[in-house]
């Protein structure tokens, strides 16, 4: 008895002073659950004294909280050794638990050591029992969770459907039911679900903002965060510009929504605002409803909560992810978390570890050489700090931000690809960890086209672990667990939003394959009507070249086949000097140039590996004329954007995956002009399946002229007064 009596009193009291964790005893022994009710009962008035105290000293410590953080940053929140020297001895306790539940010690975070991170990663376990969902109540002035009584709360509405088993059955052979419609600023909709009943709606014209059911205090915040949006007629009559209109009444539908017209430059800003405000929204309801209950269960006889009626969690606690590139977009959403939350309210509010965040994920103003000229939107994506590795958990309650939660205590996770892939880890790994991403409800991806060009691989072993039934108990309340999530049907609750700037195979493949929402997909298919091909300025004949190809498991060696039969031959004369090969894959660039080296042929490479004196090299080589190929990456380009002097003639080897590439590419004729624009060249190869890439270069319509034509050939000349 007595060795059984040790573990619910470190482990369990503290985590749940309220709540009946009784899973954690065996059944053969029934006295020593009713043993522990009646210490539970005996410790409730403690804790509830406690509270008491912590919300009079809470506005005394406001200013101290974050200092005292700061100190303790340097003995690394997460060892065991700092969780002796705790003064809180209910902090202790949270801090047992959450090491039982994860014997490693991790808490969520990755393994130690990789890429730039510090050895051990810091948590802050200092505030865990402030932020715990289990050991608060609501607090009055917060509205009583009366937003959440409304029968019309879509967050209600779509936590509350239930499915049933024949639904999730039948889910797989189901016929996708799709319906197109045209809104005034997203345009082009498609609307599809593989469940029964697919719902499609219009926006209206005037929104009324009582009825996007926001949560206190995003309603009076909302309207001055979004504020540099808004233009002087617009402020008064809607606090949305019409694209956020749109997208919100998309994203408050509980829907998917795949939106590929995203770019840094116009409205990447717009976009992370309002997805920010459904993200707040969603953790503030779902909280309430947690923090609500909580009042109620202590209200009620202890023992008596374990009906239907208290079910309103998942496995975990993270709810939401936020998937982006770079530690910037991670400091901009936790900014504008920081600015929703705040408003203009007098009282500021308590934000945990604010400097140390802003010290590893902010950046000093870098020293640039004055001459050193990118394009505008080069600028605009890799503004601030560009590191590509770091996660970080998020827990919000009521009026307080915790930064550096451990992830398992944590409403938000934002990470990046990178991030999580060092976590998640791979088959046969001893440390790995993916339970946190369990019961997430809500996955945001964002800038999804960056993605592209740093290693796709990471997205899709994310999305292959995303909402699979964890494999420890993490401490979890099962009587407070809803029944879907008991179930594993979390996939069909999730709502995936997707962002990007282009459309592409790939990113429609991950839409259509793991989106399996209950309410519906909503896809943004706008066609462009000219391509880039029309800001081409220099004087150039683009002869596009279409090879057949039977099936898209054999484009890759056909491609090959096609420019080494077909292509280089042409080329392969010294009069056709200062030929560039422009090269989208990785994979084809080491085979191009493996082929290049066999051959013998008189050629240099960069790619996106080459160290900055080999490019300096190469690019000097090819200048001169001294090599007649130059092998050519995208990713070097994207993440570079070097401006290659002495191109001739120029060859797609496929066509690139941002379309403004392509005339990029081309316009570099310019940077040596010594009158030989008459022999320049400029040949692409492309097949039936890369539609999508061509009606971007060169517009839907002429497009779909050149794959359905019997021609295999066609020349476009650009440049002509």
């Amino acid at each position: 008895v007595s060795r059984k009596e040790g573990k619910p009193q470190i482990c369990q009291l503290s985590e749940s002073s309220d709540t009946s964790n009784s899973e954690s005893e065996p059944e053969s022994e029934p006295e020593q659950v009713s043993g522990y009710h009646k210490l539970l009962a005996t410790l409730k008035n403690v804790s509830e004294e406690e509270k008491e105290d912590e919300e009079e000293e809470e506005e005394e410590e406001e200013d101290s909280v974050v200092d005292d953080t700061e100190m303790n940053d340097e003995d690394d929140g997460s060892d065991v050794s700092v969780e002796e020297e705790k003064a809180a001895e209910s902090t202790e306790m949270r801090k047992n638990v959450a090491l039982s539940a994860d014997p490693e010690g991790k808490d969520g975070e990755g393994p130690p050591g990789t890429s730039q991170e510090s050895p051990e990663e810091f948590t802050d376990a200092k505030h865990e029992s402030l932020f715990s969902l289990e050991t608060n109540f609501l607090e009055e002035e917060s509205g009583n969770d009366s937003s959440l009584k409304v029968s019309q709360d879509p967050f209600l509405q779509h936590v509350n459907k239930e499915l049933k088993e024949k639904d999730i059955q039948a889910f797989p052979t189901n016929p996708k039911t799709t319906q197109q419609l045209k809104w005034p600023v997203l345009g082009q909709l498609v609307f599809s679900s593989k469940f029964q009943k697919l719902e499609t709606f219009k926006p209206p014209k005037d929104i009324d903002f009582q009825s996007l059911h926001l949560q206190k205090p995003l309603g009076s915040t909302w309207a001055k965060t979004n504020s540099q949006f808004l233009s002087g007629p617009q402020k008064s009559s809607s606090p949305f510009t019409p694209l956020q209109k749109e997208l919100f009444l998309i994203m408050n539908s509980y829907q998917d929504l795949f939106y590929p017209e995203r770019t840094a430059l116009k409205n990447g800003e717009e976009i992370r605002h309002v997805y920010c405000l459904h993200v707040i929204n969603h953790v503030l309801k779902a909280n309430a409803q947690v923090l609500g209950n909580n009042s109620r269960r202590r209200s009620q006889k202890l023992g008596v909560g374990d009906d239907d009626d208290f079910r309103d969690q998942g496995l975990t606690r993270p709810k939401v992810l936020i998937v982006v590139p770079f530690r910037e977009a991670a400091l901009r959403v936790v900014q504008l978390f920081i600015s929703l939350l705040e408003g203009d309210s007098k009282k500021k509010i308590i934000v945990s570890n604010k400097k140390r965040f802003q010290g590893e994920y902010g950046s000093a103003p870098e020293e640039r050489p004055p001459n050193l000229k990118r394009p505008e939107d080069y600028e605009a994506v890799f503004a601030g700090n560009i590191d590509d590795h770091f996660r970080i958990g998020v827990a919000i309650l009521q009026r307080s931000i915790r930064l550096y939660a451990p992830f398992y205590s944590s409403d938000i996770l934002i990470a990046s690809p990178l991030g999580l892939r060092t976590i998640i880890g791979g088959e046969g790994e001893k440390k790995r960890d993916f339970d946190f991403l369990s019961s997430i409800e809500l996955l945001i991806i964002d800038q999804a086209d960056i993605y592209l060009m740093q290693n796709w691989e990471h997205v899709l072993h994310l999305m292959n672990h995303m909402n699979l039934l964890p494999l420890d108990s993490h401490g979890v309340d099962f009587s407070r667990v809803r029944m879907w999530s008991l179930s594993n049907w979390s996939k069909y609750y999730r709502q995936t939003l997707l962002f990007g700037a282009l459309q592409d195979a790939q990113i429609n493949s991950v839409f259509n394959k793991y989106c399996t929402n209950l309410q519906g997909q909503v896809a943004v298919k706008n066609v462009p009507m000219t391509g880039s091909i029309s800001h081409v300025l220099v004087q150039l004949p683009h002869v596009f070249q279409r090879m057949e190809v039977d099936s898209l498991a054999s484009v890759i060696d056909a491609r090959f086949n096609f420019f080494v039969n077909k292509i280089l031959p042409q080329y392969r004369d010294a009069v056709m000097s200062h030929t560039l090969i422009y090269i989208p894959s990785y994979f084809d660039f080491v085979r191009l140039r493996n082929f290049f080296k066999k051959e013998e042929l008189n050629f240099t490479h960069i790619c996106e590996y080459t160290q900055k004196s080999g490019v300096s090299r190469a690019r000097h080589f090819f200048l001169q004329g001294e090599k007649q190929f130059l092998l050519l990456t995208e990713r070097f380009h994207f993440y570079k954007r070097y401006t290659i002097k002495g191109i001739r003639n120029l060859i797609f080897y496929e066509l690139p995956t941002y379309p403004h590439f392509y005339s990029e590419i081309c316009n570099m004729l310019r940077a040596t002009d010594r009158g030989e624009e008459a022999t320049w060249t400029c040949t692409v190869l492309y097949s039936k399946y890369d539609a999508q890439r061509l009606a971007a270069v060169v517009g839907v319509e002429r497009a779909a002229q050149m794959l359905q034509s019997k021609k295999n050939v066609h020349l476009f000349i650009t440049g002509e007064n």
